[in-house]
């Protein structure tokens, strides 16, 4: 059947298929693209760089600006200026905990929620601010081709957990693409450098990936155009920021600095400086900043950073192990990431391993070109990689509020299953019905129902108690097997759908169109809803809190929970999440401390005249 290119925007037919590849990166991103037989990495207007800061500021009017512009603000309004949001994609602030005081903006402490960045009044996640990034690519590629562009390859280190991949793909549809493939960064590499091109190569290569922010090795075995990722091990908090915090604490100590003491915005001076130094040392064996202020040299900077890099080459050895193979079977390694550009990496794995080091492909634009070779062959214009058959739109469950959360995402490789676990939202509930949807929306009325069933004899517990497992299945052949058991109890259901779930082509590609059109609208009203279940929840556990806990309560604190909570319900009517966002960043932040009091009342009087 041949293949009929459609603009996922404006539903028109192309004239030609083009799928760009992003490289969605801690501290830089990339867009390329391959044309007849030719990768291009786009760069900006002048021709200098094709990098672009991973970089969102919000002036006073929440105007906003990405990259080498926003990175300007780094120092002049640091609290404005969003940097390394790829660390907070999927994340919780509990996930974020030990990370968030080294921020020069705020994240809002909400137990066991996704986190979101406060700008002022507003809150933003780290879907919409990632979306504003891809946004910005979207625009150069297209400014510099002349034409529009809606489909994309985005890659994602290979250690990136479902919440993180989905989260992913949101900020692409946010952004006006169709996100066809979510590939892994180390593959993505492999495709640049040409492995797997030919059928009779079989190799083992070792991706060595230090980033701004992170850092992972994985193991691929090449075969026949088959990319096979048998291990990866990394550390998601280490990377050239780390090497540059060295240097910052060396400056601390010989200048005699009290960290505490000095603003935001010396801090960002610092850190500027530090990269300046990193960069500078990569090339010669003096830095002196400007003012003569801060120096260092190069053995100094090697010694700081040498326990760093020790630590990537024990995730290397544990990736090896988790393989299952010998240090002698790995044919190269291929480096990628910006800070493998401080000759100390080269050396220590030349000398630790005395294997090829491969880094004759910038390694800044690997990653990119590699997207760019996979999104070719998703286009069907090259024919040496193998192509397995994928899931034609996501598939997921209804939850509260009418929301649609995914289980298996458009796109995924066949077979394929996939589960997530789930509670109850009311007390004593029994009985739990599973409704299952297709489609690219976030609410499920806009999406195609497939089926439900209900899971009976749950046994009563508080809302939030029981566990539920949601299992995705999908065989070889397309049939799709929903089942559904409370953990605790071992009850079971299951639902099998078949093949293909009834859809047309052409009422695919119009649902497709669809979820693109409607992103932004759809990504609002999913923020709202959430925002809304939220702000239920707390209501609901508050007046329970008060309950509980009345004889320890002064009348003053009743009367401020009340208040606080009759505002979140007002707030709850109205159409404006980031206002109830700040109704329910209010009231936690006031009940935090009375929930800690009120549990150490408890624990005293649990242990009340006992013996430890």
């Amino acid at each position: 059947m041949a293949k009929i290119p459609i603009n996922m925007k404006s539903g028109e037919i192309e004239e030609s298929e083009l799928i760009i590849g992003i490289d969605l990166g801690t501290t830089n991103s990339l867009v390329a693209y391959l044309k007849d037989g030719k990768t291009t990495i786009v760069k900006d207007v002048a021709g200098r760089t094709s990098l672009v800061p991973s970089i969102v500021y919000f002036d006073s009017e929440e105007n906003i600006i990405v990259g080498e512009v926003a990175k300007m603000h780094l120092v002049s309004d640091p609290e404005r200026t969003i940097y390394s949001v790829k660390r907070l994609l999927g994340k919780s602030y509990n996930d974020l905990e030990n990370y968030s005081s080294k921020l020069s903006y705020e994240i809002i402490d909400e137990e066991d929620q996704l986190v979101k960045v406060k700008i002022g009044k507003r809150f933003h996640s780290p879907v919409k601010l990632s979306a504003e990034i891809l946004k910005y690519l979207k625009s150069r590629v297209e400014n510099h081709l002349g034409r529009e562009v809606s489909k994309a390859v985005i890659t994602v280190p290979a250690y990136f957990n479902d919440s993180q991949r989905q989260a992913t793909r949101d900020a692409g549809k946010l952004a006006g693409l169709e996100v066809l493939r979510i590939v892994n960064e180390p593959t993505a590499a492999s495709l640049a450098y040409g492995y797997g091109k030919k059928a009779e190569e079989s190799e083992v290569v070792a991706v060595y990936d230090l980033g701004g922010g992170t850092f992972d090795v994985s193991i691929l075995r090449i075969d026949n155009g088959v990319f096979d990722v048998m291990a990866t091990n990394g550390d998601t908090f280490l990377g050239g920021d780390d090497f540059d915090r060295a240097i910052i604490d060396y400056w601390i100590q010989t200048n005699g600095i009290n960290e505490e003491e000095i603003s935001n915005q010396q801090k960002q001076i610092l850190r500027i400086r530090a990269e300046e130094a990193k960069k500078q040392l990569s090339v010669s064996d003096q830095y002196l900043s400007e003012d003569g202020e801060f120096k260092i040299s190069k053995d100094q900077f090697e010694r700081l950073i040498q326990k760093l890099i020790d630590k990537t080459i024990v995730h290397i050895e544990h990736a090896i192990k988790n393989a299952g193979i010998s240090k002698s079977e790995i044919n190269k390694f291929i480096l990628v990431g910006g800070s493998t550009r401080v000759p100390l990496v080269k050396q220590t794995l030349e000398s630790r391993y005395e294997i090829e080091v491969m880094d004759d492909i910038d390694p800044d634009e690997v990653v990119a070109l590699g997207a760019a070779v996979q999104a070719d062959i998703l286009a069907g214009n090259t024919q040496n990689y193998l192509l397995i058959d994928v899931t034609p739109l996501s598939l997921g469950i209804e939850t509260v509020g009418g929301l649609m959360d995914v289980i298996i995402s458009r796109n995924s490789k066949v077979p394929v299953a996939a589960g997530r676990q789930y509670t109850s939202s009311v007390d004593g509930q029994k009985n739990l019905r599973i409704s299952v949807y297709q489609g690219e929306r976030e609410l499920v009325e806009y999406n195609r129902k497939l089926g439900e069933f209900i899971l009976t004899d749950i046994p009563p517990m508080a809302a939030g108690m029981p566990k539920i497992e949601v299992h995705f299945i999908i065989d070889a052949d397309g049939i799709l097997k929903v089942r559904a058991k409370e953990l605790r109890s071992g009850k079971f259901e299951e639902l099998k759908i078949q093949s293909q779930y009834g859809i047309s082509e052409e009422e695919m590609a119009k649902m497709l169109i669809d979820s693109i059109k409607n992103a932004e609208q759809d990504m609002a009203a999913k923020a709202l809803l959430e925002a809304r279940n939220e702000a239920r929840s707390i209501v609901i556990s508050t007046e329970k809190f008060i309950e509980q806990n009345k004889d320890i309560l002064t009348e003053d604190e009743k009367s401020v929970l009340k208040n606080k909570m009759a505002l979140i319900q007002k707030k709850m009517a109205l159409e404006d999440k980031d206002e109830l966002n700040e109704a329910i960043h209010e009231m936690n932040a006031f009940s935090r401390p009375l929930a800690e009091r009120a549990m150490n009342h408890n624990i005293r009087k649990a242990l009340s005249g006992k013996k430890i």
